[in-house]
């Protein structure tokens, strides 16, 4: 299933050269399963074309309330009584002025202010040179905006074509295709602060080797981007992978497990729910080199000394916050074997409510899995599926316990 499917999306563009990132918008939306309806305000033509436009979301674009296509001629009322929502992007200083006061000029004004605001709501992507995002009357227009009910998505830092660099520039088209999809799932978990593991950790041997697992981190980024999805405020502490932060998620990088439970530590008095999908290695090396160990041509490896790696979940759960369940703690389990048997002594053993358990060579490096639930009651088999939609599926999960133990 597509995340965007049966959603009908209105793409208002005004002037601006982001409007070059407006075409690859409309691609990915209607690539998620949406349909797009393109409306562009004079000054959005001179960036980009309505014919580019037009194939690409393969509907006439609109761009003049003039325009006697529309039967009863009021193109500004019938484009969103369909919509299921209204994204500007991008929102110009001028078009968030107009709406900030109510004006209504042209066709995309005049389409924002006659639209359905109950039902049908205003995303807005603003783009524009840096003074202009930080001068005073943008700022108010955009609190005004704001609290007439829209929706604004924030601005990016970078280059701009003006040749400055700072804030203003407007998000990209990936970004506001996963604000978007963010935008239309259940806001389970608002409220909740989720602190979340993912990856493998590091072990120095010495400076340039160690000991790891394949341990890719992606269960653990679908994770917090779905609880974020729902509306939580998400930490991820991560160990050494190269993905991408989910958007609107707080990261923080770590290497070793001892570096990770510095780090769960630190941020764990702010948490309601802790999940620990990281592999957090069992061991160490007691005493890593402080210069590459060379082959001494014996033919033999170096003798190597271990001592037990702490045990992040398990320090957590036991912790006053975690017994209490003020820290509803997650663990999860990747075994080779013997999952269900494995899963349920792991549970015991760590003492957490629920355990997430997988077959690690399964799912390792993937982008699908399937995950076995394990809780005091019994257990429950959520079946192959992406990472997304399983991470999404088991958010809703630990709302539902979340919900039972308040109004128990």
């Amino acid at each position: 299933m597509k995340d965007l499917a049966e959603k009908h999306i209105v793409l208002g563009l005004s002037g601006g050269i982001a409007c070059y990132k407006s075409a690859e918008l409309c691609r990915l939306l209607i690539k998620a399963g949406a349909s797009v309806q393109v409306v562009m305000t004079q000054a959005a033509e001179q960036f980009m074309t309505p014919v580019t436009m037009q194939a690409l979301s393969q509907r006439p674009v609109y761009g003049s309330q003039w325009d006697t296509r529309a039967a009863n001629n009021m193109a500004h009322i019938n484009l969103t009584r369909e919509a299921d929502l209204c994204l500007m992007a991008p929102a110009s200083a001028d078009l968030i002025a107009k709406l900030a006061h109510g004006q209504a000029d042209d066709l995309l004004s005049l389409m924002c202010l006659a639209r359905p605001a109950d039902r049908v709501p205003l995303l807005i992507a603003p783009a524009m040179n840096r003074e202009m995002w930080q001068h005073p009357a943008t700022q108010r227009n955009v609190a005004q905006v704001q609290a007439d009910g829209a929706l604004v998505l924030g601005v990016g830092h970078g280059d701009q074509a003006c040749g400055e660099t700072g804030d203003g520039r407007m998000l990209e088209p990936l970004e506001l295709l996963d604000e978007v999809i963010a935008f239309f799932q259940p806001k389970l978990l608002t409220g909740q602060h989720l602190l979340v593991t993912a990856g493998p950790t590091y072990e120095a041997i010495d400076p340039v080797r160690g000991i790891t697992n394949l341990s890719s981190g992606k269960m653990g980024f679908a994770i917090a981007r779905a609880a974020r999805e729902s509306g939580a405020t998400v930490t991820l502490v991560a160990g050494p992978v190269s993905l991408p932060t989910p958007r609107g998620v707080h990261r923080v990088n770590v290497q070793s497990a001892r570096d990770m439970l510095a780090a769960v530590t630190a941020h764990e008095p702010q948490a309601s729910v802790f999940i620990a999908t990281s592999a957090v290695a069992d061991w160490r090396p007691a005493s890593a080199s402080a210069a590459k160990i060379k082959k001494e041509g014996s033919g033999q490896p170096p003798e190597l000394q271990f001592v037990e790696n702490p045990d992040i979940l398990a320090s957590l759960a036991q912790s006053e916050r975690g017994k209490s369940r003020a820290l509803y703690c997650v663990g999860f389990a990747a075994e080779s074997h013997d999952l269900l048997v494995n899963a349920q002594a792991k549970r015991q053993r760590k003492g957490v409510p629920l355990l997430v358990g997988n077959i690690g060579p399964d799912t390792f490096g993937q982008d699908d899995n399937s995950l076995l639930l394990v809780d005091e009651v019994g257990t429950r088999e959520l079946s192959r599926d992406s990472k997304l939609a399983l991470a999404r599926k088991l958010i809703a999960e630990i709302a539902q316990r979340l919900a039972v133990g308040a109004s128990a």
